[in-house]
């Protein structure tokens, strides 16, 4: 199935395991003390509210046929002391959950995102990013508070039910039988229901992650869709998805009801027979005083009944994010250290490729058996037509995924069984997008190199020919720059990623396209900074404009996931083969451009 389309359902990888039951557990039992403090104060408060209706009784039987003032403003004053107690204790309770239920936030979107920063390029290249982000967010924050107040409220409902029949049978042993005796209907009934329960909320869950994936491309697009008058189109793309939610949304908060309903009729029609078998029905009939303690007691056993249905229905909803965010949680990290990997030392910068093929879906080769090997300080231009590999041979120098054959060599290291952090820190990587972050235009600057000063930064600047529209920008380079660089040009965002990533100063530079989007002027005036940065350095150039790579110290045309011809510009000129015929295609189209 098509995954990374923002129509079509996301399907989950394999059904509920309760193990993930047991990795919230984690989470909540980081803040035990805590919440044991607060079941403790729910329990002493119900406990102690359940002595309401004794009261009552006491009054209703004793005191008041008696006229006996005393004992009823004792009694009056005792009743008054226990709502109080009660309500100290829940608002105790409360503000204690309300910081766990925060700190569980916390912790599970933490993990959560400390463990998308590991995952590899082919997760989030076969995901839209909305469906990712909708799990981290809106989906973390609905399961939190089932996972600390719910935990609770289910435990504190339970032990309030076992005082309450203990209560219910120390007044009427019949009239408490009466009152038990709908339990098992529904109970039955919430077996039946849980199964469409959870499809619904599962249903809800997708249909919920497509509108945000649409939402989110649609924002980040909104110019394309200007330039192309597709407003009305998306318009209806979008109400199509919002009416899909609303109607997954809709049956499903019907079925989730259909458990309250149970519950609160049956829970009616017992209260209705204790007050007919308490008058009609026992011999003696009961007193006013134990109709009135019984009918509170039926009223009190069934609220927690269908207080638990509530938290059961939460529990049922939750429990489809879940399956979510603990999917996301099991992707494997499939771009990781071995157990045994070591830190890369030192390196001079030469790079060996030995037989490597590879390719990103199963039995679809991009490269190869591909071989070749870098000098440290050479550099290396890779050309060659759309889809030939180019991108993929950088990808695998900085193992951005892993080499299903043959060898990557560094130094004579294998990349595979070095750590990752030691590998990329050495490297110095420009990729085709020049992603911009929201901050000034240092904080971008220093974003490979965070303790790079003042000094260095304006010096690969003024190298890079950056420093010149930075110094006359408002603040210069405490500049505040937009998410994705909103507010720059696209040639001065190349220029800022580009001089971020030779700020670095890295033995190994990979320029994936790198001056793609600077006009001409502005790319002679850079390549004269690149012909600087570039020595001293083992680099691997992939470029457009052929013109920029000509003093490459070996240039490698790729075409079907191999290595066609390699050599120095006249070299390959002189051979007159792929890379001449290239060529001469990209230099006629400029002398063409240039007549007219």
């Amino acid at each position: 199935m098509a995954r990374n389309k923002f129509d079509v359902d996301e399907q989950l990888e394999s059904p509920f395991n309760f193990q993930n039951l047991k990795k919230c557990m984690v989470y909540v039992s980081r803040y035990k003390t805590k919440m044991i403090l607060a079941l403790a104060l729910s329990a002493l408060g119900s406990i102690i509210g359940l002595t309401g209706p004794m009261i009552v009784q006491q009054a209703t039987d004793v005191a008041i046929p008696n006229k006996d003032m005393q004992l009823l403003f004792q009694l009056g004053a005792l009743l008054t002391g226990t709502i109080l107690v009660n309500v100290g204790f829940t608002a105790i309770r409360s503000l204690i959950m309300a910081k766990v239920s925060q700190n569980i936030i916390h912790d599970i979107r933490k993990d959560l995102f400390d463990h998308l920063q590991v995952l590899p390029f082919s997760y989030y290249d076969n995901r839209p990013h909305g469906k990712i982000l909708v799990r981290v967010i809106s989906y973390v924050n609905s399961v939190s508070d089932v996972m600390s107040n719910g935990i609770l409220n289910f435990i504190v409902e339970i032990i309030n039910i076992i005082f309450i029949i203990v209560f219910m049978f120390q007044v009427s042993v019949p009239l408490a039988s009466i009152t038990v005796a709908g339990l098992p209907v529904v109970i039955a009934f919430i077996l039946f229901i849980k199964p469409k329960q959870r499809r619904a909320w599962q249903q809800v869950s997708n249909k919920n992650s497509n509108l945000n994936a649409f939402a989110q491309e649609s924002i980040e697009g909104a110019r394309v869709t200007e330039a192309f008058t597709r407003q009305k189109v998306n318009y209806g793309i979008m109400d199509r998805l919002s009416e899909a939610s609303k109607k997954s949304w809709l049956k499903a908060a019907y079925i989730s009801n259909t458990v309250w309903y149970t519950t609160e009729t049956v829970s009616q029609i017992v209260f209705s027979l204790v007050y007919i078998a308490g008058a009609y029905w026992l011999n003696p009939m009961a007193t006013f005083g134990v109709l009135l303690a019984m009918g509170t007691y039926a009223s009190r056993f069934w609220q927690p009944i269908v207080n638990l249905a509530n938290i059961y229905n939460q529990f049922v909803n939750a429990i489809a994010y879940l399956e979510r965010i603990f999917e996301t949680m099991n992707e494997p990290a499939v771009i990781e250290d071995a157990p045994d990997a070591y830190e890369l030392p030192a390196i001079k910068g030469e790079v060996e490729f030995k037989n490597v093929s590879f390719g990103y879906e199963p039995g679809q080769r991009i490269l190869k058996n591909v071989s070749f090997k870098a000098k440290p300080g050479e550099s290396i231009a890779i050309v060659g037509p759309t889809g030939a590999g180019k991108t993929t041979i950088v990808n695998l120098i900085s193992r951005f995924y892993n080499i299903e054959e043959g060898q990557v060599l560094i130094d004579g290291n294998d990349i595979m069984k070095v750590t990752l952090h030691s590998l990329r820190s050495q490297m110095g990587i420009m990729l085709q997008d020049s992603f911009i972050f929201s901050g000034t235009i240092a904080d971008n600057l220093r974003y490979g190199k965070l303790d790079a000063t003042q000094e260095e930064m304006v010096h690969a600047a003024k190298m890079l020919h950056s420093h010149e529209f930075i110094m006359e920008m408002n603040r210069q380079y405490e500049t505040e720059v937009k998410e994705r660089g909103g507010g720059l040009s696209q040639g001065q965002k190349q220029l800022i990623a580009f001089t971020r990533t030779l700020l670095s100063d890295p033995k190994i530079l990979v320029l994936d396209e790198a001056t793609s989007s600077i006009d001409t002027a502005t790319e002679k005036l850079v390549q004269d900074g690149i012909n600087v940065l570039l020595k001293g350095r083992t680099s691997f150039i992939i470029a457009h404009r052929l013109s920029t790579i000509k003093s490459c110290d070996r240039i490698m045309y790729i075409d079907d996931g191999r290595i066609m011809e390699s050599g120095t510009h006249d070299e390959l000129m002189a051979k007159k083969g792929y890379y001449y015929d290239l060529y001469m295609a990209q230099y006629d189209e400029t002398l063409r451009e240039a007549g007219a």
